[in-house]
């Protein structure tokens, strides 16, 4: 079968009664038939996503067909409806599948042998004749009853969903959410699902609300407008938005006047679901959760500062000796300064660029604490910043989710007030990564006599999630702040933190001269085309012949954006063609394609799976009848069927922001003037700063400057300086 233009499978259309469900998941709706088809003469196996399916029912499949090495030729239903049989032979199947609770085969062929193609219309509308057949007495009927309502309701159901255009493995989802109260669900207010469901957001659900008949002026419409415009703030990393703002963005939203979200924002803020207060003098409007987070990290903080160390005064120049004595490294000035800063103060913070000393720094004062017996807690927002604190202290790191104990079936975490850490200081690392929620959530999980030290580069990119919480911290004066910018004479040999700190003071960067050895370069790249041309080829060929790296697994591409020819999504799909070309199986699922050996990355937390935003992995391996895929992740296996694929993306390169707190061997980084919006100093300086033993700038001069003289990066309207300052 020839593809298509777009050099995909053609769509085909495959009806046909069902012969064996061969294989059902009910969490999911993944579902392997075998089907009698119309024009083919063995039986079909179909694979796709149903709610409920049974031997006997009739399906109309649109799909693609596709060969399996074990199993052959096989149809991929991307859409799959099904029909109740109407055949006596069809219905004896069906229910004789055991669909139907109370009916076993035997008792299905009496049943049919009496009622033939009326048997349904019997059960549903006088049940009470089940009982002429032998073996069915008044409670077996009514049994027989009710399972049949049931069936009928998940029919109806996904019947409903597919005639206002909603695919088959969203309505399995749709109705995995709300059951049978699904119609009712959509039918009183389909905006919910954007908030309930993953994969539908707030123009999805309003295409099926305006399907259903809802006006442009609908209540529902515009509160769900007022909400999500609030929301796509929070994604940007607002905890508030200016109320002026707010009823732009959602005029645009909603194509709606003035007045009327006027009207929709009064009523969210008497229902409470939105909070009105100010952020420097203006007038803001915040989510309701946001606004709790910030007011409670304030509160929460400010009482755990108030108040002396949970272990007895500590002379600094005593310690400091000991400490110097047993590593062999001498601290410098400031940094024996904030040694003693740290040990004297409950809460404190440690800031600072590359190669000033921070993890010299905080090995000392970790080594004199436990040496005085004090109960260490360390944690990172990611699995690799934890790795690599681990590697750096010699003491245990967890992840933040882990520490806290997600807890999957209540949401949250298990560690929280009631049930706090048992630690006399806790340790964070790369805290400028972290959101206001998780800091709230830490916060509320720290035992009231316990410390806590946070540890981070104020001057990377602030956290992906809504707040920038360590800089309103130091900003605030609220708690000591270590601040440490000497850099050392080791670090000072690379030229990737020499870089970096000019970078961070609007200068650029210094390059090498020809023939000169060294781990910064930058490559010309005048059109965007030409440039992903290059970044292949420096990936694949020239970063592995010259260092000696895997292309895979020690070269991250860095982006400022997902859109362009130097965006991570083109890019991707250029690496993934250049360092994976001809897996022996793969999968298209959400856009994207994965194969064995792909390099993927989580794209939401996933507390089930223990897997979170930003986590790298390698897919290991692809399991086409039970229609799941197998991602690595630092050697655990988690499985992902291929309806939920939507959370993985390829990620031989990705945006910069979702590289916060990992380090990788090697770093391309790609500038083009086509991301002039996301051209800042403090993206490119963290770009620089992943890093470890080689950066390569891939574009155009011009789009480096751009960023480097621009430090007015994009503001965050935030209130936590405010509480702080109280």
């Amino acid at each position: 079968m020839k593809p298509g233009a777009d050099g995909l499978p053609p769509k085909d259309t495959l009806v046909g009664s069902v012969e064996r469900v061969t294989f059902h998941n009910e969490d999911n709706g993944f579902a392997v038939l075998k089907v009698k088809a119309r024009g083919h003469r063995d039986l079909v196996p179909v694979v796709g996503h149903v709610a409920s399916i049974s031997a006997g029912e009739f399906i109309h499949a649109v799909g693609v067909w596709f060969t399996d090495r074990a199993h052959g030729l096989q149809f991929k239903a991307e859409f799959l409806k099904t029909t109740a049989p109407t055949t006596a032979e069809g219905i004896e199947k069906y229910l004789g599948s055991g669909m139907v609770r109370g009916i076993g085969p035997k008792l299905a062929e009496r049943i049919v042998a009496l009622f033939g193609v009326r048997t349904f219309e019997i059960i549903e509308a006088e049940p009470t004749r089940l009982r002429e057949v032998s073996g069915i007495g008044e409670m077996r009927a009514a049994r027989i009853a009710a399972g049949w309502a049931e069936q009928k309701a998940v029919r109806d159901i996904m019947v409903f969903l597919h005639s206002h255009g909603v695919g088959t493995s969203r309505a399995v989802r749709i109705f995995k959410t709300y059951g049978h109260e699904a119609i009712q669900v959509m039918t009183e207010n389909p905006y919910r699902l954007a908030r309930d469901i993953r994969g539908i957001g707030f123009r999805t659900a309003d295409a099926i609300a305006m399907k259903l008949g809802m006006t442009k002026n609908a209540p529902q419409r515009l509160r769900a407008g007022v909400s999500f415009a609030l929301q796509e703030a929070a994604d940007d990393g607002n905890c508030g938005v200016p109320r002026a703002d707010l009823l732009k963005l959602a005029g645009e939203l909603l194509d709606i006047d003035a007045g009327a979200i006027e009207d929709a924002l009064a009523f969210e803020l008497e229902g409470g679901e939105v909070v009105a207060d100010t952020i420097g003098g203006k007038d803001c409007i915040f989510l309701r959760g946001l606004h709790a987070a910030e007011r409670g990290v304030a509160e929460r903080l400010r009482a755990l500062a108030d108040g002396a160390p949970a272990w007895p005064a500590i002379d600094a120049d005593k310690a400091i000796a000991w400490v110097e004595g047993k590593t062999g490294k001498q601290l410098a000035q400031s940094q024996r300064a904030a040694v003693g800063q740290v040990l004297a103060a409950k809460v404190a913070v440690i800031t600072g660029g590359p190669g000033v000393g921070k993890t010299t720094l905080l090995d000392a004062i970790l080594r004199i604490l436990a040496a005085k017996k004090v109960e260490l807690l360390l944690a990172a927002p990611t699995g690799r910043a934890a790795k690599r604190m681990t590697d750096q202290t010699g003491l245990e790191a967890k992840t933040i989710h882990r520490l806290l104990e997600t807890n999957p079936k209540e949401g949250g975490f298990k560690r929280n007030a009631e049930n706090p850490l048992a630690c006399d200081l806790l340790v964070i690392d790369e805290t400028s990564m972290v959101d206001v929620s998780l800091m709230f959530a830490l916060l509320k999980a720290i035992p009231p006599a316990a410390g806590l030290l946070l540890v981070g580069d104020v001057d990377q990119l602030p956290s992906v999630g809504p707040g920038q919480v360590l800089a309103d911290i130091i900003t605030s004066g609220a708690v000591p702040v270590a601040r440490l910018t000497e850099v050392f004479r080791q670090a000072a040999e690379s030229r990737i933190v020499v870089n970096a700190h000019r970078i961070n003071r609007g200068e650029m960067p210094e390059w090498p001269k020809s023939g000169e050895a060294s781990d910064f370069f930058f490559v010309d790249a005048g059109e965007p085309e030409q440039g992903a041309a290059k970044v292949v080829e420096i990936v694949r060929d020239r970063i592995p012949r010259r260092f000696g790296l895997d292309p895979v697994q020690d070269v991250q591409v860095l982006c400022p954006m997902q859109r362009g020819a130097l965006g991570a999504r083109a890019l991707n799909a250029d690496l993934q063609k250049a360092l994976n070309p001809s897996p022996a199986e793969k999968v298209e699922r959400f856009g994207s394609i994965f194969a064995p050996g792909d390099k993927v990355m989580q794209t939401e937390n996933d507390y089930d799976r223990e897997v979170f935003n930003g986590d790298l992995g390698r897919v290991a391996a692809i399991d086409m009848d039970e229609q799941a895929l197998t991602v690595n992740f630092d050697g655990r296996d988690v499985v992902y069927p291929f309806g939920e694929l939507d959370a993985l993306v390829p990620a031989y390169a990705t945006t910069i922001h979702k590289s916060q707190g990992s380090e990788y061997p090697a770093v391309v980084i790609t500038l083009a003037t086509q991301h002039y919006t996301m051209l800042a100093r403090n993206l490119i300086y963290t770009a620089v700063t992943r890093g470890k033993r080689l950066v390569v700038v891939v574009g155009q001069r011009r789009a480096l400057a751009m960023a480097v003289r621009n430090a007015g990066a994009h503001r965050r309207w935030t209130q936590l300086r405010e509480w702080l300052t109280g």
